[in-house]
């Protein structure tokens, strides 16, 4: 399976012309981190209701040091972080997103940028974001496996001491494990359920078989009952397939009937090359995916988290980082692209 060569490329061209920018609204810089949510609740969110975008590194989250989404630094502290954060999480909400899918690591999280990193987990859930914490292996790696099993485990203790009773924080134990067979990641993923046993299972998103390609093997799993899974799917994995129907049922069969569990938690195409979602396929495998993808979230009820709302340097990106400082904002680079999301969010 060829990995996602969109991530790293540079920018292909102008940005369409009368896209609508989008400001976060900025607040004085945060002292503290606000006070985690109760970790009670009646009853836990359908995954329709995650409609989201992933914010990610420049570098496509694989990083051996510090994994830092676009337009953070390691070199600011809490309180400048949360400012940040608080504008572009604002942009996302205009959007009409409710969720970020936000990268980890154990360099992130062991070591010293995880004081300041909080100051983005804490600015999203302040805006009444869920927030989905998902490990990516090193960048010197790249097998689809843990890269040190000892350095997992610290980092996701340190993960659950700060969040396990935060209602709006999900985890996601591992980004594609396609280094494993069915059966080891399934093994995994159940330890690790059970290690966290105090999380509700609700707020653990396992990942699918392979590049998180398929969730039957996941859903089927008695082990991992009550959690939610993560799908991902993409337009460049079937070039030649031009058809919004082939799309949907390539959708289904990878789901199964695990609909119920289900986040489609990265999908994505080319916003930045002038393309219209809204109109006919022409040919296009891209428009044929994004219509395919957004109906069958739509249909299905799925759980949904576009790649990327914002990376620097990715054709995918939904959103252009503009200002500097902690005066950013967010322009829209596609409007049919957000039409589509919005179909698939009803809204």
């Amino acid at each position: 399976m060829p990995r996602k060569n969109h991530r790293g490329t540079a920018c292909l061209g102008a940005l369409l012309a009368g896209v609508t920018a989008f400001s976060g609204a900025l607040a004085s810089p945060a002292s503290a981190a606000p006070a985690a949510a109760s970790s009670t609740h009646a009853s836990p969110p359908p995954v329709s209701d995650f409609r989201g975008v992933n914010w990610a590194d420049p570098r496509d989250n694989y990083a051996d040091d510090a994994v830092v989404p676009s337009g953070l630094s390691t070199s600011d502290g809490y309180a400048t972080t949360y400012a940040k954060s608080r504008a572009i999480i604002g942009g996302f909400a205009k959007l009409g997103a409710n969720t970020v899918r936000l990268p980890v690591n154990p360099t992130s999280v062991n070591g010293p940028f995880w004081k300041s990193y909080r100051g983005a987990i804490d600015a999203a859930t302040a805006k009444g974001f869920k927030v989905i914490l998902g490990y990516w292996e090193s960048d010197n790696a790249k097998d689809g496996k843990i890269d040190d099993q000892a350095s997992w485990d610290r980092m996701w203790a340190r993960i659950t001491s700060a969040y396990g009773r935060n209602s709006k924080v999900y985890l996601e134990p591992m980004n594609e494990p396609f280094g494993y067979t069915a059966q080891e990641w399934t093994d995994i993923a159940a330890k690790w359920v059970t290690t966290h046993r105090k999380v509700p299972r609700d707020r653990m998103l396992i990942g699918g078989y392979k590049y998180s390609e398929d969730v039957k093997p996941v859903c089927a799993d008695p082990r991992l009952k009550g959690t939610r899974i993560a799908l991902h799917n993409y337009g460049f994995w079937h070039t030649d397939w031009t058809s919004v129907d082939q799309w949907k049922a390539d959708f289904k069969e990878r789901i199964g009937d695990c609909a119920s569990r289900t986040i489609l938690d990265e999908f994505g195409a080319s916003m930045t090359t002038g393309l219209d979602y809204n109109g006919p396929v022409n040919g296009s495998n891209e428009v044929a995916y994004i219509q395919a993808a957004t109906d069958t979230i739509r249909e299905m009820g799925l759980g949904s988290v576009y790649w990327p709302g914002l990376r620097n340097g990715d054709t995918y990106s939904l959103t252009t980082l503009q200002g500097t400082g902690t005066r950013l904002t967010l322009k829209l680079n596609n409007q049919s692209g957000l039409d589509r999301l919005h179909w698939a969010w009803k809204q």
